[in-house]
């Protein structure tokens, strides 16, 4: 997410060296290499090689969906394996006590994260920048 907000934020047009961002997050260049590798496949950010290279995001800050952005990275957001099939494929799942429940804050979760843009983490970022 800091890598994604860090691209919005810096947003010129042109390609951000990860060594910029890397300065700027404190995060080591390596590990940024491995991050930006699941971003660039799923065509959330662009790159450049060469002089001029780096990264930039391929699309607006409110076309991207936060929920969609941690399952490129994370994958599926559920908190338990019988929820990510649908239907439910477990054995227990017709006499499951806590199946409601589970199901219940699964949903709360994809509607959490599904509801808050990149835009919308970065109109916050901004706004805690000027009252800082």
């Amino acid at each position: 997410m800091r890598v994604m907000l860090d691209l919005a934020l810096n947003q010129t047009g042109g390609f951000i060296p990860l060594k910029d961002i890397s300065e700027r997050q404190d995060i080591t260049v390596k590990y940024l290499e491995q991050i930006v590798i699941p971003l660039t496949r799923a065509g959330y950010l662009k790159s450049s090689r060469g002089t001029g290279g780096g990264y930039r995001l391929a699309r607006s800050p409110k076309e991207y969906k936060i929920g969609n952005i941690l399952r490129v990275m994370e994958g599926n957001l559920s908190p338990l394996a019988c929820l990510e099939d649908d239907p439910n494929e477990c054995p227990r799942s017709e006499i499951c006590p806590t199946l409601s429940f589970w199901e219940g804050l699964n949903r709360t979760i994809e509607e959490y994260v599904d509801g808050i843009t990149l835009e919308d983490l970065l109109k916050k970022d901004t706004k805690q920048a000027c009252a800082g």
